[in-house]
């Protein structure tokens, strides 16, 4: 198997989380926090991972960091997100299927994007177990999560 058949293996793990974690919390959901501690809204977690993928794909385009942007501009509206998570998703998904030999700088793009997919899952999963939400299935598979913890 080849390290990109690989890479779009795990990519599309990770989008498939995101759209079950997205699709299972309740549109208010998305404006939680956790309580008693400094932590951002949910749906600004979801816009960074959005932004991410947007960026990191403009980057790997073009071969170089090109900055932040995400053009998620409603992050506590429910349909606005799962579709901007959808519509990133398939943006990566284009610019994986468009390499050809992928350069060192490339690879350290992409590593770098599904470092920072891992990231937020496990920030994510925090704010299941803090908010005492309902842990997709998906995720109790991928982590071994459980409601009892």
């Amino acid at each position: 198997m080849s390290l990109a058949t690989v890479l779009a293996s795990r990519f599309d793990r990770s989008f498939a989380l995101y759209r079950d974690f997205a699709e299972s919390l309740e549109e208010s959901s998305l404006t939680e926090k956790l309580p008693g501690l400094p932590s951002n809204p949910i749906g600004l977690q979801l816009w960074c991972v959005v932004g991410a993928r947007e960026s990191y794909a403009r980057a790997i385009r073009a071969g170089s960091w090109a900055g932040f942007a995400c053009s998620l501009a409603s992050p506590m509206e429910k349909v606005p997100v799962t579709d901007a998570l959808a519509r990133s998703a398939d943006e990566v998904r284009l610019v994986l299927d468009g390499i050809d030999a992928c350069s060192e700088t490339q690879g350290d793009l992409l590593l770098g994007l599904l470092e920072h997919e891992s990231a937020h899952q496990g920030q994510l999963i925090r704010y299941l177990y803090g908010l005492r939400f309902a842990i997709p299935e998906s995720w109790r598979a991928r982590y071994g999560l459980s409601d009892s913890s």
